[in-house]
């Protein structure tokens, strides 16, 4: 199970390789939300997203026999980029489980990092079952996308940052949202700021429609969503919460936050605007419930998870909400 201990020991191993990232302030955003509003710019992290320190801790973490048969992921594109790179550079072979609706973009990046892409329909097609065949027939190793303990402790990584950068800034007392997708981000910081912030509460933030983080917290039990499909925050449409990082999220996270794919478009713009940082909508569902949640604290600090967005969508957020 992870711990803290985990986290600073992913911590350790990510150092030189991860970056950084900033947490930004734009007082224009301020002005819209009617609070303060910190984001962590994870969209800036290696590999547009916070998936590279997930996949950098659990490849890192293997023994060097193991990782050189290679590695397995399936994602929409965020997590099979930050694995493809990790392995690339611990000079061993990953092969990326993708379905055949994930943005071009993403595929076109898992494949520069130096993955072998296997393209799947989510809809009538099993990514467990197929994962455990490709598994079985050629002896890799599977990182999973949040319910791996590993990935957990190297997402948590962004939560230390964050307890660090916010004392830096002056804020020991705020709600902290996540985008979520199956939890491992959110359980990661979760766990980091139990330890490092414990002024901070962690709230989670998915689309409409996509809310099965929200409706487990609230049933205290994993409930599922009804369909694969239907959001433009392909990042982040996951089945149910893990069996790993629900209990954490169970334990440690407030009531879950929604927002509408077309509050995820206003706030990319409105990034975009008053921050210059490129979001794709699954990157923004954080600022978008800072932005427009009712009843929120004077001081937010969100996650802006990944900016791996298809000039297309990109292009709308855009024409259609940059004056608004």
């Amino acid at each position: 199970m992870t711990d803290l201990t985990m986290i600073r020991a992913a911590a350790a191993r990510l150092a030189g390789h991860a970056r950084v990232t900033p947490l930004l302030h734009a007082p224009l955003l301020d002005a819209v939300a009617g609070r303060r509003i910190l984001l962590k710019a994870e969209c800036l992290q290696l590999t547009g997203s916070f998936k590279f320190r997930g996949g950098w801790s659990a490849i890192s973490a293997l023994d060097p026999a193991t990782r050189a048969k290679g590695v397995l992921a399936y994602s929409s594109g965020n997590h099979a980029q930050g694995v493809a790179l990790a392995a690339a550079r611990h000079g061993g072979p990953a092969v990326i489980l993708m379905p055949s609706d994930a943005p071009a973009v993403k595929v076109a990046n898992t494949r520069t990092y130096g993955a072998e892409v296997i393209l799947y329909d989510r809809e009538t097609e099993d990514r467990d079952a197929l994962g455990a065949k490709l598994t079985a027939e050629r002896g890799l190793t599977l990182i999973r996308p949040f319910d791996d303990p590993q990935v957990i402790a190297g997402q948590g990584t962004a939560g230390l940052e964050i307890a660090e950068q916010a004392r830096a800034a002056g804020v020991t007392e705020a709600t902290v949202i996540t985008c979520c997708g199956g939890g491992g981000l959110s359980a990661g910081i979760a766990l980091a700021l139990e330890a490092e912030a414990p002024g901070m509460t962690v709230r989670t933030a998915e689309p409409e429609g996509f809310d099965d983080v929200a409706r487990s917290l609230r049933a205290g039990r994993i409930e599922r969503n009804a369909k694969a499909t239907g959001s433009i925050c392909d990042a982040i449409l996951t089945p149910s919460p893990g069996v790993l990082t629900f209990p954490i999220l169970n334990r440690l996270c407030g009531p879950g936050l929604v927002v509408s794919d077309d509050q995820a478009l206003r706030a990319m713009a409105l990034a975009f605007t008053h921050l210059r940082i490129v979001l794709e909508p699954g990157g923004a569902v954080a600022l978008a419930a800072a932005l427009f949640s009712p009843d929120l604290p004077d001081t937010v600090i969100c996650t802006a998870s990944g900016g791996n967005v298809d000039p297309d969508t990109f292009r709308v957020a855009l024409d259609q909400y940059l004056t608004r």
